[in-house]
């Protein structure tokens, strides 16, 4: 159960947030629970959790160690917040910054290196799917971006589902519509790498999920957890859904 802050809060808004939302979801068991906040906010975010089970994980990084990389940000620098997770080709990065199935690649490859668990994101844009061509950029993505990985790095790997045009505009995909996707995406990794690890590959759903829509898409065979935006700005919210 992922929850994705995108640009907001700051290291004080972060503190407020756990000290509300921890309390909620203390009996919670069998599931993963992981907050992305920006970069400023991880090490706040990580004292927040001490002693709870809940992860941080940042929400992008660079491949490369360290160097002349002006505004970029490390796997080591990362994981010396504490933080352990990492969210990368998020379609706000593929839309806006450049991301590349070629870079997801790489950068995923780094993330692994340095022992971070990635979730790596997949989806297709409001025209792709108007097109009928769903699958074919699904298979693209993974192929470009997954398919690269050896067996044993795989194995380390979460992926997101993310209709983009069910990102922030109240739009959902049905859970059918959802389901049938993540369907394309476990076949795939069953194709690529086997029958046993596409049953164990965690894929999580993300676009416009709630706490009201949480339930009907968790029901379905392969969505395994939820990328969560909006709704986990705020504890109360982000609890119902972790706790659906």
């Amino acid at each position: 159960m992922a929850g994705n802050w995108k640009m907001y809060k700051t290291p004080a808004q972060t503190t407020q947030f756990f000290e509300r939302f921890i309390p909620l979801v203390a009996g919670v068991t069998g599931r993963d629970i992981v907050i992305f906040p920006p970069y400023v906010d991880l090490a706040a975010a990580v004292a927040a959790v001490a002693g709870s089970k809940i992860g941080v994980g940042a929400q992008n990084l660079f491949w490369m160690k360290e160097g002349a990389y002006t505004g970029e940000i490390s796997a080591p620098m990362i994981q010396a917040t504490g933080a352990e997770w990492v969210l990368i080709g998020h379609s706000e990065r593929r839309q806006y910054f450049g991301e590349t199935d070629e870079t997801v690649l790489k950068r995923t490859i780094a993330a692994l290196e340095h022992g971070l668990k990635p979730v790596v994101c997949v989806g297709e844009r409001l025209e792709e799917r108007e097109a009928g061509n769903t699958e074919k950029v699904l298979l693209a993505q993974f192929q470009g971006g997954l398919a690269g990985l050896k067996p044993e790095q795989f194995a380390q790997v979460v992926i997101a589902y993310e209709p983009v045009w069910a990102i922030g505009t109240g739009k959902t995909a049905t859970p059918e519509i959802a389901e049938e996707a993540h369907r394309v995406i476990r076949a795939e990794i069953a194709r690529k790498f086997g029958a046993e690890q596409a049953s164990r590959t965690r894929i999580l759903y993300g676009g416009s999920v709630k706490p009201e829509n949480t339930k009907a898409l968790m029901a379905q065979e392969d969505i395994d957890g939820v990328l969560v935006g909006g709704a986990s700005l705020d504890p109360a919210s982000f609890a119902a859904i972790v706790n659906y």
